[in-house]
């Protein structure tokens, strides 16, 4: 299950937030903010698909993550990785390290990050 583009706006005020009521959530929101309705509505349907849940506190929920950013972030990718590279980790790193505008440090710096994981890997 994937969350919509505001869906995934809001989450990520959430996972910022790593719990909080509607009035927090709202304060987050750059102006102009979003409808109250709008915020419950998609608070609603994060719940529904299983993303969020909520402690009650009288007739106030206070909302807070079940799905870690990263654990999200990562199923993108992978799935990123799968329909448009055709499930080839190495033609996404060709294209993202030439279709990007990558300095040569930061080429450097994933070169390193990549040399480690390489370390790590058990034989």
């Amino acid at each position: 299950m994937q969350l919509s583009k505001t869906e995934e706006d809001l989450m990520n005020y959430l996972w910022k937030l790593e719990k909080g009521f509607m009035k927090d959530l709202l304060e987050a929101y750059p102006e102009p903010k979003p409808a109250n309705t709008t915020v419950a509505t998609l608070l609603k349907r994060m719940n529904d698909k299983g993303f969020i849940a909520y402690n009650l506190f009288g007739n106030s929920r206070e909302y807070y993550p079940l799905v870690k950013k990263k654990d999200y972030f990562s199923k993108h990718v992978n799935g990123l990785i799968k329909n448009f590279f055709n499930d080839s980790s190495s033609q996404f790193a060709s294209f993202f390290t030439k279709e990007t505008n990558l300095s040569k440090e930061e080429l450097q710096e994933l070169r390193t990050i990549i040399d480690t994981e390489i370390k790590n890997k058990p034989q």
